[in-house]
């Protein structure tokens, strides 16, 4: 710990700062009302905070440069109302994900790709404190019984956090950011995620409710799709969503949304995404959209889509279209029923008929790489058409990803799905090309 009487009006190193800020706060809170604090945060309220913050200083009478005051007293600010020194990267529209390994490396996600900050934290005490101000934020609690939680913050954010006796060199935490304006189809087009004709397929498909599983990899755009997705559901429908953590926030006047609940204090009240299927079912939804099917609510998932819920919609991790539909067989298998190999694969082609399959390619760009029907699942297995794909064709001169789409020319056996609902595809976009 750095004495008061030895700093100099010069720059604390990052360390030093965080540790006198700590120390500071610690003084801080003596003399705060706590109870006000939790129940507003109020522009006045923060700047009554910044006022004792100031009087906390001049008692002090440390040497700081203006820089660094100006930086200690919003970061008292911040170590007060919000999260901490991580707090301003939550206003950064830039930054997609937060990864935090440790008090002293922190890393953040912008435009695809990762780059260390000068972040830090005082020690593994001002991390954890700053973890269980959030978790307990949103009804949560994390300690050496339950070291692990995943949650959401009021903004949208996802969170996950361990620590020891889990986390072996200390607390983590992670925190996926989404943009408040959420990305549609045409900005897909524009960004190069997908081109104009597997827009324009994809569109006519949700439309034509036409089951879709979205599959691909940690931060290939999944969620983001589906998102973009719901922008082609027909207005006069009504939607229920289920996730572990909410995340989709559809284009869509009539939604349902349904989130999971980790077991209380007495190991009671869980309730699965598979439980909320099952309740989602009573609901009277027109489409059921699971935001990741993990476990056994992929046989339920399937039962709604094949009685009476068709075009709903779900996504899955994996590293291909073969290995996501091998995925969703055990997770079907996860249920316990002992069902024939032929007959899940029967179940899942009656219900899904179209695999999008997305990857995170070098340098951060996100591309769709398969769009495959389902077209039957016969003698025990699958027969897969692929109708459109990327083809990458090396990097360019930053490093990043480059290549096409392309269409193989296979006619979807979909289509006459399409004029039934009165939606219309040019015979254009399956050319090949």
């Amino acid at each position: 710990m750095i004495r008061v009487n030895e700093l100099k009006t010069e720059q604390l190193p990052p360390v030093d700062f965080e540790l006198t800020k700590t120390r500071l706060h610690e003084e801080m809170i003596e003399s705060l009302d706590l109870s006000a604090i939790g129940l507003a945060d109020s522009e006045d309220l923060r700047l009554e905070v910044k006022d004792l913050a100031r009087e906390v200083l001049r008692r002090q009478r440390l040497k700081l440069t203006s820089e660094d005051e100006a930086r200690m007293l919003d970061g008292l600010v911040h170590e007060v109302f919000g999260l901490g020194p991580i707090e301003p990267l939550l206003h950064d529209d830039s930054v997609s994900d937060i990864m935090v390994n440790g008090p002293f490396e922190v890393y953040v996600e912008r435009y695809g790709r990762l780059e260390k900050t000068p972040i830090v934290f005082a020690d593994d005490a001002h991390l954890l404190r700053i973890i269980q101000r959030i978790v307990s934020r949103v009804g949560r609690r994390i300690d050496e019984s339950r070291p692990m939680v995943d949650a959401r913050l009021p903004d949208g954010s996802r969170i996950n956090a361990v620590i020891p006796p889990l986390a072996v060199d200390g607390p983590q935490l992670s925190i996926r950011r989404f943009a408040a304006d959420r990305l549609q189809l045409p900005q897909l087009v524009e960004n190069g995620s997908l081109d104009q004709k597997v827009s324009d397929f994809l569109s006519a498909a949700v439309a034509a409710r036409v089951g879709i599983l979205v599959s691909g990899g940690t931060g290939a755009g999944k969620t983001t799709l589906l998102n973009a997705l719901s922008g082609a559901i027909p207005h006069d429908e009504r939607l229920v969503t289920i996730e572990d953590s909410v995340e989709l926030i559809l284009q869509h006047p009539h939604v349902v949304r349904l989130e999971t609940r980790d077991a209380n204090t007495e190991n009671a009240g869980k309730l699965t995404q598979r439980d909320l299927v099952t309740n989602s079912l009573r609901m009277r939804p027109d489409r059921i959209l699971v935001g990741e099917v993990r476990g056994g609510e992929a046989l339920d998932m399937l039962q709604a889509m094949n009685t009476g819920h068709e075009g709903s919609l779900t996504t899955i991790h994996a590293n291909d279209t073969q290995d996501a539909l091998k995925r969703l067989e055990m997770m079907v298998a996860m249920t316990g029923f002992e069902l024939p190999i032929q007959v899940i694969r029967q179940y899942v082609a009656a219900g899904i008929r179209l695999v999008v399959h997305l990857a995170r390619l070098k340098g951060g760009v996100r591309r769709v790489l398969q769009v495959t029907e389902i077209v039957e699942a016969d003698n025990g297995d699958y027969r897969l058409e692929e109708i459109f794909g990327f083809r990458q064709q090396g990097l360019d001169d930053e490093g990043v990803a480059r290549g096409e789409f392309f269409s193989t020319g296979w006619q979807p056996t979909v289509l006459p799905r399409f004029a039934d609902f009165g939606v219309e595809v040019s015979p254009e976009l399956f050319q090949r090309r």
